[in-house]
């Protein structure tokens, strides 16, 4: 992740707590108002939103911390692990809750003590602005990530991205998107035909989406926190660069590991320069810092000459 990524994931995260923030005082006033279980599993599906993206900001600013003794890799990986406890906080704070709220509606209804809905049409609304808000929130996510993407399709994006942040504030974003439509079905039918299992069926499928996104995301960044290689590209690149330089007569082994923005390379090759130990460690020297210069992203090279694989 370059310094400017770094920055659209920090808008990425200012559209999402806008929204998040705004949609979930809305959302609360309409559960208070109209007693619907939809819009209260929404609404606190939005605060947790809210935050997630704060936890967001706290990895952000703690990855770009230098490195020291103790951490002589630098605190990048740190991002995937907030990251991860956003995941863990979707799935319980916003998914299970979800499912708890729609059967506790259920029962109320099944045993007639739920109340019923008031003033669904404030909640139709509320909802609708949430859509748009949202939508907007998810344009804006996708707009800064669209580097990143590189034309590829969201889902291909998805599986092979390092960068955690906008995974969550996109994956966040749709998850949001569909339970609002969830809960605007749900209140909607119930509206029309006065019968509240309906908005308790619509709570349930909210929290059961929250929990399949929140799983999803989950296993992709513990891939990240376990550790993963380059991008792909980045990785073809590197080698395509080391192959060609004059410096190296032949790359024998290559291994890149993705450490939040950063990246680290290790080379083994066996060089051009043979007979003079000096003249190798100053070509290997070059070489490396070349590599730097094309690969602003790569903080760390570790350089084994060879002469096999």
């Amino acid at each position: 992740m370059s310094a400017d990524n770094s920055h659209g994931s920090t808008k990425a995260i200012i559209y999402a707590f806008g929204a998040n923030f705004g949609i979930a005082i809305a959302k609360t006033a309409g559960a208070v108002i109209t007693h619907s279980g939809s819009m209260l599993a929404e609404a606190i599906h939005s605060y947790a939103d809210c935050a997630n993206q704060g936890l967001l900001f706290i990895g952000l600013s703690r990855a770009k911390r230098p490195p020291d003794a103790k951490h002589p890799l630098g605190y990048g990986k740190t991002i995937y692990f907030w990251s991860f406890i956003v995941a863990l906080m979707l799935f319980s704070m916003g998914g299970l809750f979800s499912v708890y709220e729609g059967v506790h509606k259920f029962s109320a209804v099944l045993d007639g003590s739920a109340h019923p809905l008031e003033k669904p049409w404030l909640a139709i609304a509320i909802l609708l602005l949430g859509i748009v808000l949202e939508g907007l929130s998810l344009m804006g996510a996708l707009r800064e990530s669209r580097e990143s993407r590189r034309g590829k399709s969201l889902w291909q994006w998805f599986k092979e991205s390092r960068e955690s942040i906008y995974l969550v504030v996109i994956g966040e974003d749709i998850a949001a998107l569909l339970g609002l439509s969830f809960a605007l079905i749900a209140v909607t039918l119930t509206a029309l035909t006065g019968n509240l299992i309906y908005d308790a069926l619509g709570s349930v499928a909210v929290g059961l989406l929250l929990i399949v996104v929140a799983i999803v995301v989950g296993i992709e960044i513990k891939s990240l926190l376990i550790g993963e290689s380059a991008e792909r590209e980045v990785e073809e690149a590197i080698t395509a660069f080391l192959a060609e330089h004059p410096a190296v007569a032949e790359l024998l082994n290559l291994k890149t590991l993705q450490m939040g923005a950063d990246v680290m390379v290790a080379v083994k090759a066996r060089m051009t320069e043979e007979n003079s130990a000096k003249k190798m460690i100053a070509e290997i020297n070059r070489c490396e810092a070349e590599l730097k210069r094309a690969f602003p992203q790569i903080r760390w090279v570790f350089f084994e000459p060879d002469d096999k694989a």
